[in-house]
């Protein structure tokens, strides 16, 4: 049986290409806040991608219930995030510090459990309806890149936030008080302790700046494709690619593994349109062969 590979335009590839990337941002963005959990308190997250689902639903609803799109757009990116962040403050005080160094079973049962939880409550208070978040007129136009071949303004706007975003993690992490204290709650969190530091707070901190991540990742997707009921199972999916093909606990590894799962996604959708889906998971699996702790990562002592 042979595999008939249509002829595209350069103009076509790159456009698609752009398109993957930008979608690959907002990977990023979401990958990032599980690599940070997973980073700092060795806890595997699987309702992850409920909180960006959770993210999604309630930025739609902060943009229908103000008026103007811009308003609703800015009140969507400043509510929603935040709003998640605060129900994973709630999650890591009452849940989470009861499963801390404890066999990744327990963590698995608990983080599973909370998907069905929220996917119930979501379900519960928006219905089965599908939503979307308005985009501000200046952002829903397109630009064109090359003759007769335009691209999202949007999708722009995506390129260029993914990289802030990784920056600003970068500079905190590496350069700020409380990087140098997240780091040290890695490494030894008993003498960290020792130093009057409260490390349960640090920890708590951590997990709400994930699920700040995990909501504006659901914000800015709400902009762009519809929301619904499901959306989590999809991303949750494909973040864990992005963080086992990058490296656990490596927030570049995740830049680069996410980079690679939206450009191989989208352009496997021009060529391999019925596989394209599974494509993500070939690269990770070779990768694991190649390297079993990621590209970026680093092995386990």
């Amino acid at each position: 049986m042979k595999v008939l590979m249509t002829a595209y335009p350069i103009e076509a590839i790159i456009i698609q290409a752009l398109a993957g990337l930008a979608y690959g941002m907002v990977l990023f963005i979401i990958a990032s806040g599980l690599t940070l959990v997973f980073g700092v308190m060795r806890v595997i997250n699987f309702a992850h991608g409920s909180l960006y689902m959770l993210g999604a639903y309630l930025a739609a609803a902060v943009g229908g219930v103000l008026a103007s799109p811009v308003i609703g757009f800015v009140g969507a990116l400043a509510i929603a995030p935040l709003g998640v962040a605060l129900i994973g403050v709630g999650i890591e005080t009452t849940l989470f510090r009861r499963i801390y160094r404890k066999e990744v079973l327990l963590q698995l049962l608990l983080t599973f459990g909370l998907t069905l939880i929220i996917a119930d409550v979501v379900r519960a208070i928006w219905g089965g309806e599908i939503y979307r978040l308005a985009l501000p007129e200046f952002l829903a136009g397109s630009v064109e890149l090359f003759p007769r071949r335009r691209f999202p303004v949007y999708s722009l706007i995506l390129l260029v936030v993914g990289p802030a975003i990784a920056f600003g993690l970068f500079v905190m992490l590496r350069r700020t008080r409380f990087g140098r204290i997240v780091r040290a709650a890695v490494n030894n969190p008993e003498m960290l302790a020792a130093l009057g530091i409260d490390v349960g707070r640090v920890f708590t901190v951590v997990f709400a700046l994930g699920c700040w991540l995990a909501g504006l990742g659901g914000m800015l997707i709400a902009a762009r494709s519809a929301v619904s009921l499901g959306m989590d199972s999809q991303i949750i999916v494909q973040a864990f690619a992005v963080v086992v093909i990058g490296g656990l606990g490596s927030f570049s590894g995740a830049l680069l593994g996410a980079l690679l799962i939206g450009v191989v996604l989208s352009i496997g959708q021009l060529y391999f349109p019925s596989v394209a889906q599974i494509l993500p998971f070939v690269i990770m699996a070779l990768v694991l062969i190649a390297r079993p702790y990621g590209l970026l990562g680093k092995a386990e002592r």
